[in-house]
């Protein structure tokens, strides 16, 4: 009876094992709640309708974004100045909007989508 005993508590520890690993590497992998949260930026594309060097912003519809040394600014995959930013282009990237309100862009792509060559 011994016997069987000492085998039920082994075979239930074997089966129950596996379960106690995957229980404790979730608890590894879990963020802390002390871990800095991600903010992820929204994004943004159309027509330039306004650039204004003094300010360094740039206007796409109805919504202003700044333009800081932090911003970058690829052209042809290739990387661009404010200054290549023209009225009536189209232009692309991605944006943070601080507790303010201001619509900073974190990157700006001057031109279209390129059209797949047949």
């Amino acid at each position: 009876m011994k016997k069987y005993i000492a085998l039920a508590t082994i075979l239930a520890a074997v089966i129950a094992a596996p379960a106690v690993v995957r229980a404790e590497a979730a608890s590894t992998n879990a963020p802390s709640a002390d871990a800095p949260k991600k903010h992820h930026g929204s994004v943004f594309h159309g027509k330039v309708s306004a650039v204004d060097a003094a300010a360094m912003t740039v206007t796409v519809g109805t919504k202003t974004y700044t333009v800081t040394s932090d911003t970058k600014i690829v052209k042809d995959g290739k990387p661009a100045a404010f200054a290549d930013i023209t009225v009536g282009e189209v232009i692309g990237g991605g944006y943070k909007k601080d507790a303010s309100g201001t619509l900073t862009a974190t990157k700006i792509t001057i031109g279209g989508k390129k059209k797949k060559s047949e």
